[in-house]
């Protein structure tokens, strides 16, 4: 490896904001890409909507993780916010991938965030890195993200993206708008609830991306969910379990297209059973791997 240093773009982010000190702790040194004004030390400036980027700040650093884009779970999905969600991503991969890729001493790991939107909506097919693409926007969209890391996979680079299944935590995400509502007694199934959620902590999240970087024998995609997916019904009753409160109140299918469009059918009613292969075969050990224990930690 390189050195130790690691390169973060989407630093401020609900994953950015838990790694970094996190990558601290573990003794790597760590710079953060931003889009204002520098202002630290420790800061990067640069501007994917006009391609400005100083490479060289990338140079032999240990790995370049990209967290960045706009959020999937809030708002919305009209057609400038998809636009939005898609240019985010891949423009800025693209520039990232390009810049790592001419550079004459690259990082050892480009590891950029995906999503088991790839896969699509799946029913009950068990899920693996090997599996093909699904359809749809979310499919689409991630398809095109992990391609825009060509320039830096086709310069030796090992690249990875990282596959990011439904986050939990009080912080963001979906789960900080679904904990108040079961904390009020409102929460309940979405739709039939059998759609397979697959799930992991945002601490799972931290370790398994600090077990990327240290671990140089793993690439290409990799699934970040927990082993023990669940139907969004037995996720519901968990939840509510958890909290002592009642799970009475299921939400039908089509308000929940009325009320969100899209974004109903691809993140919350889609079924995506998936499993962690890579992350079980290189040896990672999760520390939240069912979900009453990921639960208990998440309403603590």
């Amino acid at each position: 490896m390189s050195d130790r240093r690691v390169v973060v773009a989407g630093a401020s982010g609900l994953i950015g904001s838990a790694l970094v000190p996190a990558l601290r702790a573990d003794g790597w040194q760590v710079s953060r890409l931003v889009r204002r004004t520098v202002l630290q030390q420790d800061e990067i400036g640069w501007d994917p909507a006009s391609g400005q980027l100083d490479a060289t700040a990338l140079a032999g650093c240990a790995a370049v993780i990209h967290l960045g884009g706009v959020s999937i779970s809030t708002g919305r999905w009209t057609a400038a916010r998809k636009r939005a969600m898609h240019e985010s991503r891949v423009a800025s991969t693209a520039l990232l991938a390009g810049a790592i890729g001419r550079l004459a001493n690259p990082p050892s790991a480009f590891i950029g965030a995906s999503a088991i939107g790839w896969y699509g909506n799946r029913g009950d097919e068990l899920l693996t890195e090997a599996s093909g693409p699904g359809a749809g926007f979310l499919a689409t969209l991630c398809g095109d993200w992990e391609a825009a890391a060509s320039g830096a996979s086709q310069a030796g680079v090992r690249v990875l993206h990282a596959r990011l299944g439904l986050v939990l935590s009080q912080s963001g995400g979906a789960m900080a708008r679904l904990l108040p509502l079961f904390r009020a007694g409102l929460g309940g199934r979405l739709g039939s609830g059998l759609q397979w959620w697959s799930w992991v902590t945002l601490a799972d999240v931290v370790g398994v991306l600090l077990h990327l970087v240290r671990t140089d024998t793993v690439s290409g995609p990799v699934n970040v969910v927990s082993p023990r997916p669940v139907t969004n019904a037995e996720f519901s009753r968990q939840l509510a379990r958890v909290l002592r409160r009642p799970s009475l109140l299921p939400a039908p299918a089509p308000l929940l297209r009325l009320a969100l469009g899209g974004m109903a059918d691809e993140l919350l009613l889609a079924s995506q059973r998936v499993t962690p292969t890579m992350l079980r075969d290189s040896g990672y050990a999760f520390q939240y791997p069912e979900l009453d224990a990921a639960l208990r930690w998440l309403t603590d």
